[in-house]
Parts: C-alpha cells; sequence; structure tokens
C-alpha cells in the first residue's frame, strides 16, 4: 500500500475544513440525499462524502458503508484530493496503490472506487464524493458527466454552509458558527483534558461612533476589531462576532498564564492601532475571561453565560 503525499498548502487546508464548523456533526440534508442519489444512479453498494483532515478521513455523509472514519493514510480519499479531477480505481488489486490496503483485503472488500476532489471558496481541496463496488468495474462517459454534476453540487453546498455560519460584514464565524465549532472544540477539550478559555468582548461606546460618524464608519470599526482579535489569537482559536459589537474568542490548549498576557498584547496593539488611524475615535473594550470548568460548562451556552456576565461586570466597574 502506498501513502500518498501531502499536500504542500496542507497546513491551511485543515484550517479551511475547520472553519465549515462541520467536523463531527450530523449530517446535512442535502448531503444525505446527494450520496442516496449517487447510490441509485450507478448502482453501486456503497457511496460517501468523505472530509479529510491532519490525520483522518470520516464519511459523515455515506450510504452502505459502516467506516465513520479511518486513518488518512489507509483513506482512498487522501490520493484523491491530490489531484484535480476524477481518480478511477477500476480494479483495487490491479493497483499497487491499493492491492494491501486495508478496505480492500479487509471485511469491506473494495474492488472498484471513483471519487471527486471537493474544493471549498478559496480552492482547497477538504473531501471528495465517492464510490464503491465489491467487484471491478468503470464509469461511462455519461457517467463520468453526471458524477462532476453531482460532485459541484456537493461542492455549492459546501459553501452555502460556510457562508451561513460566517459573518458577511468581518468574515469570521457567526453566532451559528462560533456555537456549533466551539461546542465541538469543548468536546475535544473535556475528552482530552486540554484547558481552554473564553473572552467575551463588547466594543465601549460603540453607538458613539455611529452617532458620529455613521454606520458605514462603525462597519469600519468593527471590520478593524476582529482584524485584530485574528491578530492577535492564534489560527487554533475560535473566533466569532456574536453580532452588534460583542466578539468573543475560544483559546485553546494555551497555559492559563498566557491568557493576560494575551489581553495584554491586544491592548498594545489597540493603542498603536489607535495612535495611527486617524479615525477620530478610538477602538477600546470590556472584556470577560472565563476558563472552561467540565464540571460547569458541558455546553458552549454556559460558558458564554458566564463570560458574559464577567465582561459586564467590567464594563460597570469601567
Amino acid at each position: 500500500m502506498q501513502i500518498a503525499a501531502k499536500l504542500v498548502a496542507d497546513v491551511s487546508r485543515p484550517e479551511r475544513l475547520r472553519s465549515l464548523n462541520i467536523q463531527d456533526t450530523l449530517p446535512e440534508e442535502l448531503f444525505d440525499r446527494l450520496t442516496r442519489l449517487a447510490k441509485a444512479l450507478f448502482d453501486v453498494p456503497m457511496t460517501s462524502v468523505c472530509l479529510v483532515d491532519e490525520h483522518r478521513a470520516w464519511g459523515t455523509y455515506r450510504v452502505g458503508i459502516d467506516l465513520p472514519e479511518i486513518a488518512r493514510n489507509t483513506s482512498f480519499c487522501d490520493h484523491t484530493i491530490l489531484v484535480d479531477d476524477l481518480m478511477i480505481v477500476p480494479d483495487t488489486l490491479q493497483d499497487e496503490r491499493f492491492l494491501n490496503n486495508p478496505l480492500v483485503i479487509d471485511n469491506t472488500h473494495i474492488r472498484f472506487y471513483a471519487g471527486m476532489p471537493l474544493s471549498a471558496a478559496n480552492g482547497s481541496k477538504i473531501g471528495t464524493l465517492c464510490l464503491f463496488d465489491p467487484q471491478p468495474r468503470t464509469l461511462d462517459d455519461n457517467d463520468l458527466s453526471l458524477f462532476c454534476d453531482l460532485a459541484r453540487m456537493a461542492e455549492l453546498e459546501l459553501i452555502a454552509i460556510h457562508l451561513a455560519t460566517m459573518d458577511e460584514l468581518t468574515l469570521i464565524s457567526n453566532r451559528r458558527g462560533f456555537n456549533r465549532l466551539g461546542q465541538y472544540a469543548l468536546n475535544l477539550c473535556s475528552r482530552v483534558e486540554r484547558p481552554a478559555c473564553l473572552f467575551f468582548f463588547d466594543l465601549d461606546r460603540f453607538k458613539q461612533i455611529n452617532d458620529r460618524f455613521g454606520h458605514a464608519e462603525g462597519d469600519f470599526a468593527l471590520k478593524a476589531f476582529s482584524i485584530i482579535l485574528c491578530e492577535t489569537f492564534r489560527e487554533s482559536d475560535v473566533i466569532g462576532r456574536l453580532g452588534g459589537d460583542e466578539f468573543v474568542v475560544l483559546s485553546i490548549n494555551l497555559n492559563p498564564a498566557f491568557h493576560k498576557l494575551l489581553l495584554a498584547r491586544l491592548n498594545q496593539t489597540l493603542v498603536q492601532h489607535n495612535r495611527t488611524s486617524g479615525r477620530g475615535y478610538e477602538l477600546q473594550f470590556s472584556v470577560g475571561m472565563v476558563p472552561f470548568d467540565v464540571a460547569k460548562h458541558s455546553t458552549i451556552d454556559q460558558l458564554l453565560h458566564d463570560a458574559d456576565l464577567e465582561m459586564y461586570a467590567h464594563k460597570q466597574g469601567r
């Protein structure tokens, strides 16, 4: 069995996948219907929309195959995301890349595979639409055209999911996106016993910016603050705008001793921004900072509630 070479852009590719907020979630209805449609159209017993992160491939949307996830280096899809077009393996026992693959020699007995890479809006290949059959076979030209059309439908759904969980103004997660990805992150931290901390930010005197300078300037201020947050915190942290002038950051697997240092760094960056922006006002914030406590915070909403109270207390004391 051959291990697929890793993409040059593989560091950013999993980040793009995480930004879609669909890791380990229940199947989206359209994906579920697409896999069932593919099964019927191509008369194969197994179909899947498979997503690929750093270490695993998982068929969250699958029909006829009872493999929620497998190691990435044994996945057919790990090879597919290296190409720009459809990958077809008519007979896995005649292909040196797969002839001793566990999916071929174990009870799954995959002999035929067809996979089309699925790309996010920025072109990052994050998964595949797959057909599997325990019998060798191939696809004719009409089949190939139809399969490409189905893959395009899957890509459009991925883009729609991203747009539904993204704040259009700041291009970071909206409330829905933050809640989904934040809950996933908390579940992971709880399982592997890693620390997390939620920062709840509210811009001070934001209404005055809108009233004095207009809503377009208010939008500029919101975008500027979101950019500063993204520059201050790490790519692995979950950053979102809940609405209005409220922003949140869930910092994961960071020594608690660094939390106040992050706030100090954020303040320094804002001081520099206010000094050089020439906008006629200063960006300032109140913040509530609450460490994740597995005994108190079984949901992201509970953690948000506590951090909101801390933020309000900070604002009242300023």
